[in-house]
């Protein structure tokens, strides 16, 4: 297939855009490819199934833009990319993955975004829906273990209903995702490095709430309610004793209880999992679960086996009397505050905070009243080590090291019995790490080497 016969112009071979050419292919649409890069991942795959179709790689060609009459752009991809503008501008289409998914489904669709958040909820849900018995599609954002492309979840047997997380990225090129319930659980400065402004960033997200049937809000952050929110059925969650359609706590003697109007479902005490932004993250999935009709028992049954994500706030090991916890999934400032915050309150002693990487423009000033209060050293690696350094109050002592390794030995150093040393980097990894997964785990095999 030639690309001047081609219809379809998918735009960056990541996974999604395999999802992408899986998807036209199974509809006998023409399409072709084209990637900045000159070996962009799925390469490989790609050719095997699809050996006749055409891909361009190492540079955009103008011309194959404007040759397109349809052009899917991946997630990674900017929509201000110069060939994109000039092909919006011509009067081209342009769509993503979720909106080509939105326009097809037929079963009801949960959607899930934010800043922070997305996949322990959608994997609180899962959980949830698992034992309720429902057959669900997962997919999305990807950051889930166990989701898939969208796009690819077409390609299978129909489900009762599907969960999706979803970037903001992917929101851009949404235009109606016509949700059975859609929350945004937070809003904290992330992407900054492809976004202008704060405005910009939260727009995007606001676009969860297209044509969405249902909407749960989180009370405590003012962004989450969509515009239209008097016109359609919503359960709020906060940290507050719920009211009327609301979640949020009960407290009865010792003990704090996650409720639904004035009904207990769990005791805080008896979950797996700790800090107040999992509490947040418990009550939004319970709110979707109401929302598309799952009971209680299910819920209450879900949550009390739930022991959180790898790379979250995870436990790796206790040395002389020190705990190591793995956040590498704490890729921007808001991230690590809930972190730092959530352990904190969960030790006894002081946290040594390991942190840095690249900010994405972030403001690192945002970190100092969290680590001014529970932490007595940052250790700084990455990219960005010195910028986030000179965010830092000279009082937080800020410590750099070469790598991930020197970053836990020094910072074992500093530690005494009933400290944590803890990875959050708030920046991503992509300048020492393929992605956060990677880093992660270089931070649990330079514990192990400690032992």
């Amino acid at each position: 297939m030639s690309a001047d016969a081609a219809k379809n112009l998918i735009i960056g071979l990541g996974t999604t855009g395999l999802s992408c050419a899986r998807y036209l292919a199974a509809r006998n649409e023409a399409f072709f490819v084209a990637d900045s890069r000159l070996k962009p991942p799925n390469l490989d795959d790609f050719q095997s199934e699809f050996p006749h179709v055409d891909i361009q790689l190492g540079g955009f060609q103008e011309s194959a833009f404007l040759s397109a009459s349809r052009i899917i752009v991946s997630p990674g991809v900017s929509l201000k990319t110069p060939e994109l503008i000039k092909a919006r501008a011509a009067g081209i289409p342009i769509s993503g993955d979720i909106d080509l998914f939105s326009r097809e489904v037929t079963s009801p669709v949960v959607a899930v975004t934010g800043s922070n958040g997305k996949s322990t909820v959608v994997e609180m849900l899962a959980a949830i829906l698992d034992a309720a018995g429902k057959k669900y599609g997962l997919g999305g954002n990807l950051d889930s273990a166990s989701a898939k492309p969208a796009l690819d979840l077409l390609l299978e047997q129909p489900k009762d209903l599907y969960v999706l997380e979803l970037s903001s990225f992917q929101l851009e090129t949404t235009e109606a995702l016509n949700a059975e319930v859609a929350v945004l659980l937070n809003v904290s400065m992330d992407h900054m490095d492809r976004y202008d402004d704060m405005n910009e960033y939260l727009i995007a997200k606001q676009r969860i709430f297209r044509g969405c049937k249902k909407v749960v809000i989180n009370r405590n952050e003012p962004h989450s309610t969509p515009q239209n929110r008097d016109s359609l059925p919503s359960i709020d969650f906060g940290f507050d004793r719920p009211g009327v359609n609301g979640l949020g706590l009960l407290q009865e003697g010792e003990d704090q209880y996650l409720a639904f109007q004035f009904e207990k479902i769990v005791s805080v005490s008896e979950l797996k999992i700790f800090g107040q932004h999992n509490i947040a993250n418990c009550l939004a999935a319970i709110g979707l679960a109401l929302s598309v009709g799952i009971e209680i028992k299910a819920i209450r049954k879900a949550l009390l086996g739930f022991s959180g994500l790898p790379h979250r706030c995870e436990w790796v090991a206790n040395i002389a009397g020190v705990e190591f916890y793995n956040d590498s999934k704490g890729t921007n400032v808001g991230a690590t505050i809930a972190a730092v915050e959530g352990l904190g309150k969960h030790i006894v002693g002081h946290i040594i905070l390991i942190a840095g990487g690249v900010g994405k423009g972030a403001d690192f000033s945002n970190l100092v009243p969290v680590v001014n209060r529970w932490s007595k050293r940052v250790i700084l690696i990455g990219k960005d080590a010195k910028e986030l350094a000179l965010a830092l109050n000279p009082e937080t002592q800020a410590v750099f090291a070469k790598d991930m390794r020197d970053a836990v030995t020094v910072a074992l150093s500093y530690a005494a019995p009933g400290d944590a040393i803890l990875l959050s980097p708030a920046c991503a990894s992509f300048d020492m790490y393929a992605n956060y997964r990677e880093r992660g785990q270089s931070f649990i095999q330079s514990v192990g080497q400690l032992q």
